[in-house]
């Protein structure tokens, strides 16, 4: 797999946002998706990043990224870094990229100076949740856009040197 550095505007990143939206449609049962405002400006290093990853025939088959946070009244705290997209396509699952773009993403925030990654998801994504918690993500007060939600989860991992 190779994994690249791309703008979320990127037409594989518009692509594989629509099949995450999907995805989040057909888990809740809002049926409206995840309405977090985002803008690619938000994943521009050094505050943030935005990776594809492309199989051996040039797919776009994962994605990942992080933006900066900071105190406010939504519940982060300064140096935060704010895992948003991650997403692998059906049949790419269980090959460990997910696993792949978060130590990248680690890395990345970690470079630029933020110490806290934290992130949000759902009860209904369980893949996610077990991601996390065996990567060292350790429940943490709810914040965020899905902050008042019963079914949203919050993580949180210093970013230790």
């Amino acid at each position: 797999m190779n994994i690249q550095t791309c703008s979320y505007d990127h037409p594989d990143a518009v692509k594989l946002e629509a099949q995450v939206q999907q995805e989040y449609m057909r888990r809740y049962d809002d049926g409206e998706g995840d309405s977090t405002p985002l803008d690619p400006s938000m994943f521009e290093p050094p505050r943030g990043i935005y990776l594809i990853a492309y199989d051996d025939r040039d797919r776009a088959v994962a994605t990942g990224a992080w933006r900066s946070q900071e105190e406010n009244g939504e519940g982060y705290a300064v140096g935060d870094a704010e895992i948003k997209r991650m997403y692998v396509i059906p049949d790419c699952r269980s090959l460990g990229l997910a696993r792949r773009i978060l130590a990248l993403l680690e890395a990345d925030a970690r470079a630029t100076g933020r110490i806290r990654m934290v992130l949000e998801t759902g009860t209904q994504q369980p893949e996610a949740i077990a991601l996390y918690t065996s990567s060292g993500y350790l429940p943490t007060p709810k914040f965020g856009h899905f902050r008042e939600y019963e079914d949203s989860r919050c993580f949180a991992k210093p970013l230790t040197p």
